[in-house]
């Protein structure tokens, strides 16, 4: 039994982190389907894949809300938040071998990262562009775009458009912005401890002081 592993919105300052996970019998079977990396696919063609895989194969997802983000960013790195996170998902699946999309610049130190946090020994395999040169991955990183992108939809049902939640969309931008102005502080959904939050916030506070005076 193998398994892959992605993940969505690590650089996102709105909404969680989504870790997916896709296990089968071979690495054959993924590759028939014509899974691939979901940046390269259309939100549609994702969708119609999503549902394809988790009526086909076994999946997981491991959701890192926002908050749970910036309170584990006080004693861990980043790197090690998506490993824990990886390794949850892993468990989840019970593979004998794991593929992961590797988020250290160094393969084998990620990959025996992620190995550290499993509940059993099994044989991790970390490597960059995962997501592209496995099917299987593919499939997890479907997984994790799929369900990531329907977490934000919630969100905007709920606060308003916030955009994609990175820091590259302009509205999501705005949307920190405009809200940061009226309230003087961050949405919920957002990760008070990115610095993109955390600049913003200061410069307003700072224009809104020398306004004052």
């Amino acid at each position: 039994m193998i398994c892959g592993i992605d993940e969505a919105g690590k650089g996102s300052v709105f909404g969680p982190m989504v870790i997916g996970g896709v296990s089968g019998s071979s690495l054959a079977d993924f590759e028939e389907k014509g899974f691939m990396d979901s940046k390269k696919l259309t939100p549609s063609k994702r969708e119609a894949m999503y549902d394809d895989i988790v009526s086909s194969f076994q999946a997981t997802s491991v959701v890192i809300e926002a908050h749970e983000i910036d309170d584990y960013r006080m004693h861990l790195s980043m790197n090690i938040i998506v490993a824990k996170a990886h390794a949850r998902a892993i468990d989840n699946l019970g593979p004998d071998t794991a593929y992961v999309d590797a988020c250290d610049v160094n393969e084998k130190r990620y990959g025996a990262c992620v190995h550290e946090y499993l509940k059993r020994p099994l044989t991790v395999i970390s490597e960059h562009k995962a997501d592209d040169r496995y099917a299987v991955v593919g499939a997890a990183s479907i997984v994790a775009k799929v369900t990531r992108d329907r977490l934000i939809e919630r969100l905007s049902e709920e606060y308003g458009d916030i955009g994609s939640g990175y820091p590259s969309d302009p509205k999501t931008i705005g949307y920190l912005r405009d809200y940061i102005e009226k309230s003087g502080e961050c949405p919920v959904f957002c990760r008070k401890s990115w610095k993109t939050a955390l600049n913003m916030k200061k410069n307003i506070q700072q224009k809104s002081i020398l306004e004052y005076y």
